[in-house]
């Protein structure tokens, strides 16, 4: 079955990095968009980065442009996500997410991802 596992997140300070990553199985990776949502304590899930599925082409949401890098590696069935220059409003848990056909696109919207992880905590402290 579809596993999707992020590992990465932690507490840290304002002006800090961190790397997340998503490590997936039982689908062929390497033909699949994937993305990053997060989502904080009494917010919606808001889109965070995208990629297709060959890596070509990325989209990022305005409030994390210049500052994450979301890249893969489809040898090791993992899609990244870099976080740097991190503000105490990038806290959330962060999920990543598969896209529902096979080499088709770069998604924005949480409806057109079909496998959801369990997501990662993610802490700025100020």
């Amino acid at each position: 079955q579809v596993q999707l596992v992020e590992s990465g997140g932690g507490l840290v300070q304002a002006g800090g990095s961190l790397r997340l990553s998503c490590a997936a199985s039982g689908f062929t990776f390497s033909a699949y968009a994937m993305g990053w949502f997060r989502q904080a304590p009494g917010k919606e899930r808001e889109f965070v980065a995208a990629i297709t599925w060959s890596g070509s082409s990325t989209n990022y949401a305005d409030s994390v442009k210049g500052r994450f890098t979301i890249f893969r590696d489809n040898a090791k069935n993992t899609v990244f996500l870099q976080m740097n220059s991190l503000k105490p409003e990038d806290t959330a848990v962060y999920l990543c997410a598969r896209g529902r056909s096979p080499y088709r696109g770069i998604y924005s919207r949480a409806d057109d991802y079909e496998y959801w992880g369990q997501g990662t905590q993610v802490t700025v402290s100020s």
